[in-house]
Order: C-alpha cells, then sequence, then structure tokens
C-alpha cells in the first residue's frame, strides 16, 4: 500500500496532541494508515465482536493493555470506550496515544464534545486522490476515472469496480441505513439511491424525491442524512452572503467516490461515462471531490460553496480562502470557448468584496489565462487545491 498524502498531517496532529481521531467512509483506508503510520502500537478493533464485548465489559482492564496507547479502529461501534479514554489521557498527558477511526460522524462528534474536546485532533481521509493514483498509473483520463473509481482496494488489489461496488452497497452502505434508520423497504432504499445517483450536481429537492420513491420527505431527509454521516454523500452549500435576495438556498448533492454514482447510473466504462448525459455532472462531482481531497490532506476544512440565482447567474464552485473568493467553473470539453468564462464574468459584476477573477477546469490540454481567468486541466496538475490557491 502507498504512503497517503495525509501521513504527514498525521503526524503533525499526533505531536501536537494526545489523541487523533481519522474519519472517513468505509473502506477509505482508514485503518491501513493509521497501522502503517504508527507500527508499533497495538491494534484493535472494534467491529470485532469479542473485542467489542471485551471492552465494553472491563473498559479500564481492556486499555491497560495499552500502557503506550494503541490504535482503536471503528470506535463508533463503542463510543462509551472515549469517556474512559480521557482519563488516560488526562493522567499520562503525553501527545500520540491513541489513534482513533471511525466511519459514523454523527456518533463520534457527540462523544469526542462531551469527553475528548480539546484533547483529540480531527482529520478526515477520502478514498485515494489522483495525486495517490498516480502512483499506480501515471496517466488517467476523466471518464477512466468515474468508471473506475477511487477506493484503495480498486487500484491496490485490481479490483473489477463493478463487482466491488455491489459488494460495498450491500455490505456497508445498506447495512449502515439499516443500523442508524428504521429501514422496512430495502428496494425504495435502492431506488432512491439510484435517483440521487441522477440528481449528481443538481438541487436537492426533497419533495420530487420522496414524489419518485413514494416515501415521504422526512424519510429522503433521514436517508440523506445516514448517507452524509456515513461520508457517501455530501453538499455543496449555496454561497449567498451580502446578496441574500434572489438567491437559491438549497445545496447541491455529489458523492464522494464518483465510482459509485456512476456505478448506480449503469456506466461501468470510460466509453459509457463520456457518451452519458450526465457526463458533465460528473465531471463536476470527480474535480469538486478532488479539490475537497486536495484540502483535507493537508487538514483544511475546506470553505466551499456554489452560486445561483433567479435570473439563472451560476457558478459551479466558489472558494473562500484567507478572505479571498475563488469562482470556478468546470467543462468537461475538451475544447474551450468564451461561453465558459461568461458565469464567472456576471458573479465578478456582483460587486462583491475580494473576488478573484476565478478559473475554467475543463477537458483540453492547454493551459492559459482568458480575461484573467485561469484556464487548465485540473488532471493535468499535481494538487488542485494547491493550484487554485497558490496565489493567495
Amino acid at each position: 500500500m502507498i504512503v497517503r498524502d495525509i501521513s504527514r498531517e498525521l503526524l503533525r496532529s499526533a505531536a501536537e496532541y494526545p489523541v487523533v481521531t481519522i474519519l472517513g467512509p468505509r473502506q477509505s483506508g482508514k485503518t491501513t494508515l493509521a497501522r502503517m503510520t504508527f507500527p508499533d502500537k497495538p491494534y484493535f478493533s472494534l467491529e470485532d465482536p469479542d473485542v467489542r464485548v471485551a471492552a465494553e465489559a472491563d473498559p479500564r482492564g481492556f486499555l491497560a493493555q495499552m500502557e503506550s496507547g494503541g490504535i482503536l479502529d471503528e470506535v463508533q461501534r463503542l463510543p462509551a470506550l472515549l469517556s474512559y479514554l480521557q482519563g488516560i489521557v488526562d493522567k499520562t498527558g503525553r501527545h500520540g496515544l491513541f489513534i482513533l477511526t471511525g466511519s459514523h460522524q454523527p456518533q463520534l462528534h457527540e462523544m469526542i464534545s462531551q469527553s475528548l474536546a480539546g484533547r483529540t485532533a480531527m482529520l478526515t481521509l477520502w478514498p485515494f486522490s489522483l495525486t495517490e493514483l498516480r502512483r499506480y498509473k501515471s496517466t488517467w483520463g476523466p471518464f477512466d476515472l468515474i468508471s473506475h473509481g477511487f477506493f484503495p482496494r480498486l487500484h491496490e488489489e485490481g479490483l473489477e469496480p463493478r463487482r466491488f461496488y455491489n459488494g460495498y452497497l450491500q455490505t456497508y452502505v445498506e447495512r449502515d441505513v439499516r443500523a442508524l434508520t428504521q429501514l422496512r423497504n430495502l428496494s425504495q432504499f435502492q431506488k432512491f439511491l439510484i435517483l440521487l445517483a441522477g440528481r449528481v450536481g443538481q438541487i436537492v429537492n426533497h419533495s420530487s424525491l420522496s414524489s419518485d420513491v413514494g416515501v415521504t420527505s422526512t424519510t429522503i431527509r433521514s436517508w440523506l442524512s445516514v448517507l452524509q454521516a456515513s461520508y457517501v454523500v455530501f453538499e455543496l452549500a449555496p454561497f449567498f452572503e451580502n446578496i441574500r435576495k434572489r438567491v437559491i438556498k438549497a445545496p447541491k448533492i455529489y458523492f464522494t467516490d464518483v465510482g459509485l454514482a456512476a456505478f448506480l447510473l449503469g456506466i461501468h466504462t470510460a466509453e459509457q461515462a463520456s457518451r452519458d448525459p450526465l457526463r458533465g455532472n460528473l465531471y463536476e462531482n470527480l474535480v469538486i471531490a478532488e479539490i475537497v481531497k486536495g484540502a483535507i490532506n493537508k487538514g483544511i476544512r475546506p470553505e466551499i460553496y456554489f452560486f445561483r440565482d433567479s435570473h439563472g447567474n451560476e457558478v459551479d464552485l466558489l472558494i473562500k480562502e484567507r478572505g479571498e473568493l475563488i469562482p470556478i467553473e468546470t467543462k468537461s470539453s475538451r475544447t474551450f470557448t468564451m461561453d465558459f468564462v461568461k458565469g464567472l464574468e456576471r458573479f465578478q459584476a456582483l460587486g462583491l468584496d475580494r473576488v478573484t477573477a476565478g478559473a475554467v477546469l475543463y477537458g483540453g490540454e492547454q493551459r492559459f489565462d482568458m480575461r484573467g481567468v485561469r484556464v487548465f486541466n485540473p488532471l493535468l496538475v499535481d494538487n488542485i487545491w494547491e493550484t487554485l490557491t497558490a496565489s493567495l
């Protein structure tokens, strides 16, 4: 397994905090990251029933096995253990004692806020970034990435994506939903997932989804909440600072791994992805997810939004960094046209403070500036986040 980009941030965090908590979707490589970075620490998985029973029956005795700290995997399975960790951490006062991993945000966040507030650094690990994937193959086309996805096992073990995602849905996604909600009709949830993939990069309309699936809007919100908590999907919030009138205030939805969205849409090859009516939306998902990975792998929680108003003015992505707003358009086309910069120019005309000229991230090979707007292929740079924010 390759060394992950976030490893440096993990080591820095462990040098400053007694506990580091690594969150992220299942199969993103959290366990491997922790064990590779800290090979001398004892490891216990709370997914293992025997380990969990022992820890629950005698938490102090269980933790006594780790006098010099350890790795506790999938700690959301026994969040009460965090209260006992607090005592150990406060008594020793040492940094880098425990590394925790978890796949569900709400449960862990609640317990951490009660027991480990100020004692743990929080990191998020998503599936491979493009920078990491280049260590397996130097060149990737956008539609290869969309149809293949980024989960580590796909590339480390050479798995067939279609078979992997089928198992991933059944083993993890559906199980997590059953565990966190009163899921009565699996077929309705499966239909919901497919319809959600068909709305990737679009405004979330709960009423429309509830009508199409045949469940209540409350159920749709509950399912979306679980998918977000399990890092299956993420929302892009609308930007309406200083321009509250006429703006769209519902979020857009994206998949943490675009390969899962493609699988749900029945897209299994790069050729299919390039011809699909949703190719632009999937490309947008791919690029925005890569930008997020570039930030979180450096321990940065990115401030990202989209903009759309009732007059049809729209910008795919806004990054707020160091007080500056960077407007970004994503275009899957390999041929640049002047239409690509019109949305950026209209946003500039709104007169907001500290707005940069922005960037167009497209599928062509040329890199140039057009009226101050940077135009480049995001898959041909080392780190999209750094490329976009380096000049600030």
